[in-house]
């Protein structure tokens, strides 16, 4: 196991350090430390006061949301417990009380 970071583009292992920059020999991807430090930092998903959020948490609506495709809304202070976090523009996964299964932006809520 190498002590440097996976390559972000094709995930291999084997990277190694060339001066400034890191290289992968599988794809030949080159990258800095900076790069590598900004795309740990907006991987992590925030709520919309900027605490860091995780799998399982337990979250609160901030604001009454519509429900894209039907008539219901989402009421603004309702409790969603044990989340999952997911990739894409609704980065939270959840299943919410009288409604059902659905995504939700994290700036839409605030941890509990």
């Amino acid at each position: 196991m190498s002590e440097y970071p996976p390559c972000p583009t094709c995930h291999a292992d084997d990277t190694y350090h060339d001066g400034t920059l890191f290289v992968c020999p599988a794809c030949a991807h080159e990258w800095t430390e900076a790069d590598a430090q900004a795309a740990a930092e907006a991987s992590i998903v925030r709520d919309a006061n900027g605490n860091p959020l995780a799998d399982g948490d337990t979250v609160t609506v901030i604001k009454d949301l519509k429900v894209k495709g039907s008539s219901l809304v989402v009421k603004g202070g309702t409790k969603v417990k044990n989340i999952r976090l997911v990739e894409g523009d609704h980065d939270i996964d959840c299943t919410i009380p009288g409604i059902g299964s659905m995504g939700l932006k994290s700036e839409f809520v605030k941890k509990a």
